[in-house]
């Protein structure tokens, strides 16, 4: 019998999750992780927390923070005619325009600097879980170990700032929805151990759940489960894969999560406790909640946060059709509770050493796949004349430009950097920033270098790829 002819998407969805499962078997089996003396000193800390707030589904430049020519939808509008749906407005710093829709963003625009020009990485055939892989660890997949989130890296570089609090906390993603088991692929802590990776709250307002025992369940049994686990571990399920040093950590990481339990920090895991008219002020459902959830965090000391609008194919902001008005819903899900995260940590005294990064895989165009010079094949099918509602928006995948936005931790304020072409395709055209430049950045803001290293399988494993990553100095106080 013939054999079903596979497109582009799944064979590439099957590499990666073939490659994925084999680097995560590796990461079991390897051993403890040697670090590296760095090449050159650490620079000076200018944060010590950092918060990701990610944009997951391609955030169009040229709709958020990029805007260009408005044109109002109209039936029999060519599609080639479109670079913006929305129109243009101020922000609190004269050079730095927004598309509409970010108005409480752009009030706090003189807190932070926005980069133009970041440019994702040519992966070949566009998958979100790629890119995302690529952006979270800095590196393409597939890899030959597993590589590790920028959280781990920092929580194993740095430790927790409070020994009571995770230092790596992700927020908003589950994994029982599409893609998810790509997605598992970076959320983890790879070769550097179990103790390091995230401590995963899909539902914010559910996150005092995580920091005590299932409901109805007797402190004694939950004593007992936790014994036999502990038993099973140690016990090696796995054969001989499991090296001491895997099964240790993540022994270590049910020590950390006790300590966790018995704690007093576990009450900024509770939003209940966040006064009313403080909590309505980011309630605009879960990214909003996982936002204050952030706030209360960074308060008790922890070390690295992501809080993402969550990864589902054609759902949030991978807008397929109908973009413009998804991304209308979208701004409001956002705009408030990233302002609302910026003053408030302004008002602790927290800000000046928290670094808040707003940021997503890739823009999105009408029109082009990819970049001018390296396109790729069409995921989406757009019309050359809109008839309806639905064709308004940006539907492609697009990577020659993008996005972040950079608050707080040293960062300097109301600056812009980077440059992209006011005509289609909207490329950068001054500072491009690649992924190894931008991760040095944050972690020059954190006091790593970005030639530190760690040994495993008897080479050493760079923060940033091959170590050569460079911080762009221009966007520090």
């Amino acid at each position: 019998m013939d054999q079903p002819k596979l497109d582009a998407e799944t064979i590439a969805r099957r590499d990666f999750l073939k490659a994925a499962g084999a680097a995560s078997l590796a990461a079991w089996a390897a051993g403890e992780p040697r670090l590296v003396r760095a090449a050159e000193e650490a620079p000076r800390a200018t944060a010590d927390t950092l918060i990701v707030l990610w944009m997951a589904g391609g955030m169009a430049h040229t709709e958020t923070f990029d805007p260009k020519l408005y044109t109002p939808f109209e039936a029999g509008l060519p599609s080639n005619r479109v670079l913006s749906t929305f129109p243009t407005i101020d922000t609190a710093v004269d050079h730095i325009k927004f598309a509409a829709g970010f108005e409480k963003i752009a009030r706090v625009m003189d807190r932070g600097a926005l980069v133009r020009s970041y440019q994702a990485g040519d992966l070949g055939f566009i998958l979100h879980s790629r890119h995302q892989y690529h952006w979270h660890t800095g590196y393409a997949p597939p890899q030959t170990v597993a590589a590790p989130h920028i959280g781990a890296f920092i929580a194993r570089t740095l430790g927790p700032v409070n020994p009571a609090v995770p230092a790596f906390i992700d927020i908003g993603q589950r994994f029982d929805v599409g893609e998810g088991e790509e997605l598992k692929a970076f959320h983890q802590a790879g070769f550097l151990g179990s103790e390091y990776g995230p401590f995963l709250i899909p539902f914010p307002d559910q996150a005092v759940e995580t920091v005590r025992p299932p409901r109805g369940m007797s402190a004694e049994r939950f004593a007992r489960r936790e014994q036999f686990y502990r038993t099973l571990v140690k016990s090696s399920p796995w054969g001989d894969r499991g090296s001491d040093y895997q099964k240790e950590s993540l022994l270590r990481s049910l020590d950390n999560a006790n300590r966790l339990l018995s704690s007093s920090a576990a009450q900024a895991f509770d939003l209940s406790l966040e006064p009313r008219e403080s909590f309505e002020k980011y309630n605009t459902g879960r990214f909003g909640q996982g936002c204050l959830l952030a706030r209360r965090l960074t308060e008790a000391g922890a070390r690295f946060i992501e809080v993402t609008s969550e990864y589902i194919p054609f759902f949030n902001w991978d807008t397929h059709d109908n973009g413009h008005t998804r991304l209308a819903e979208l701004k409001k899900q956002i705009d408030g509770p990233i302002a609302q995260l910026v003053l408030d940590l302004e008002e602790r005294k927290l800000l000046d050493r928290t670094l808040i990064v707003v940021a997503s895989e890739f823009s999105r165009d009408m029109m082009l796949e990819g970049k001018p010079d390296n396109t790729v094949k069409d995921q989406v099918q757009v019309p050359e004349v809109m008839t309806e509602l639905k064709h308004y928006g940006m539907h492609r995948h697009f990577t020659d430009a993008g996005c972040v936005l950079l608050f707080g931790g040293g960062i300097g304020r109301g600056q812009l950097y980077g440059k992209t072409a006011d005509e289609r395709p909207c490329k950068t055209i001054e500072d491009p920033l690649g992924i190894e430049d931008l991760h040095a950045t944050l972690y020059r803001a954190m006091g790593i270098s970005p030639k530190l290293a760690y040994e495993i399988e008897q080479r050493p494993f760079y923060v940033t790829r091959d170590g050569l990553g460079k911080p762009v100095e221009r966007l520090f106080g």
